[in-house]
């Protein structure tokens, strides 16, 4: 895959994880908490800027109390 592509798919797993987050009413630092993962880490992932792993997609979808397939659907 191109990395243009790439970033595409990031930025759209960024995008679901924020808008997750925001129906929940957490802030970064409660997620990042809640994950185990760090709130500079919950930010790259939200702006695109991090290829995440299946172990932190996992973490991540149990802190927002969703699916993983959830944050990855288009």
């Amino acid at each position: 895959m191109s990395d243009i592509k790439n970033k595409g798919i990031m930025e759209r797993f960024g995008l679901k994880v924020r808008e997750k987050r925001g129906r929940l009413g957490i802030s970064q630092e409660e997620l990042a908490f809640r994950s185990g993962l760090h709130r500079t880490y919950i930010s790259d992932i939200e702006r695109g800027a991090r290829n995440v792993s299946l172990i932190n997609i996992m973490k991540i979808a149990k802190a927002l109390k969703a699916r993983p397939s959830e944050l990855l659907d288009n």
